[in-house]
């Protein structure tokens, strides 16, 4: 068994195709199979099924899977050390984040970390937290920023909180505002026309739950957008939206208006896999992203003081 075949295993698992593997790699498709049939006889067990449709794993096949990728990323870890110790002119650092961190967060972490380190390779996932929680467990991921606490109770993860950011009513800077305070009601925002997110995100889950909990329905006027999209309808004036405060940086065309009864809130937080000790790529990287909230955070609070004062 080496790694190259390991690699072979894990690219046809992810595709179900040899030939699509094949391309992946920049293998002729000959060499892929002969690699796997390798494994297999050094394994002695078979670890897919053969079809004309494509190929799918067997039972030893999905034993192997988890395992394969762990060997791979732990390999892909010793790289990375070895060619950190140099000052940190190169390696990688895999970050997953959810979507509405990518837009906001991210991007600023990123700028931050280039700037200092331009010779580390950097990847992002822009994913749900609980799907990248499962790509960080399988070794796909260094860090991971998610939005959801109640998934990362495992001990396969070490959790560091970075901070709680409020949620708040979003419409546009062009149209009347729609509280006359600086705060309104949920059963105030049920009744506006709201543009509201697709099922697989997070924030999704934490309104249509405080709507539930107040029994109340919301007049939704556009349901399934992506974060970037939601806040071009609502610059449009097609209606509000619920989002959190940190989008509102840079967005003039939006005006924003606090929640209360109930105050909504989403705690950040970083994962990392607690059985592989960061690189020293990764713990640069955790530090920039723990620096960076802060001053991020800080300056979502003046938008929303000067937004207020505007009023």
């Amino acid at each position: 068994m080496n790694l190259e075949q390991l690699r072979s295993f894990v690219e046809v698992a992810k595709f179900g195709n040899f030939t699509r593997a094949a391309e992946e790699l920049y293998l002729a498709q000959p060499s892929l199979s002969r690699q796997i049939a390798a494994l297999e006889q050094d394994l002695g067990a078979e670890l897919f099924h053969r079809a004309r449709g494509g190929s799918t794993l067997t039972v030893a096949g999905q034993s192997l899977l988890p395992l394969a990728r762990r060997m791979l990323a732990d390999a892909d870890s010793v790289r990375r050390e070895l060619a950190e110790l140099a000052g940190l002119e190169r390696g990688r650092v895999r970050l997953g984040a959810t979507p509405t961190l990518c837009i906001s967060l991210v991007a600023e972490v990123f700028s931050a970390f280039h700037a200092e380190h331009p010779g580390i390779e950097l990847h992002l996932s822009e994913q749900g937290s609980r799907r990248l929680l499962d790509e960080l467990g399988g070794g796909e991921l260094d860090l991971a920023l998610i939005t959801t606490s109640d998934a990362v109770t495992a001990e396969r993860f070490t959790v560091t909180p970075l901070l709680v950011e409020e949620l708040v009513v979003v419409s546009s800077a062009a149209a009347p505002p729609v509280a006359a305070g600086d705060a309104i009601r949920l059963v105030k925002v049920a009744e506006l026309p709201q543009i509201v997110f697709s099922s697989t995100y997070d924030l999704r889950s934490t309104t249509d739950a405080a709507f539930r909990t107040a029994n109340l329905t919301p007049e939704v006027v556009l349901e399934g957008a992506e974060m970037d999209a939601v806040l071009r309808f609502v610059e449009r004036g097609l209606g509000v939206a619920i989002v959190p405060a940190m989008v509102l940086i840079d967005r003039p065309g939006l005006r924003s208006v606090r929640l209360e009864e109930p105050t909504l809130t989403r705690t950040i937080t970083l994962a990392r896999p607690a059985d592989v000790a960061p690189t020293a790529a990764v713990d640069v990287m955790q530090r920039t992203i723990a620096t960076t909230a802060t001053a991020f955070a800080a300056r979502a609070g003046d938008t929303m003081r000067l937004a207020e004062a505007a009023r």
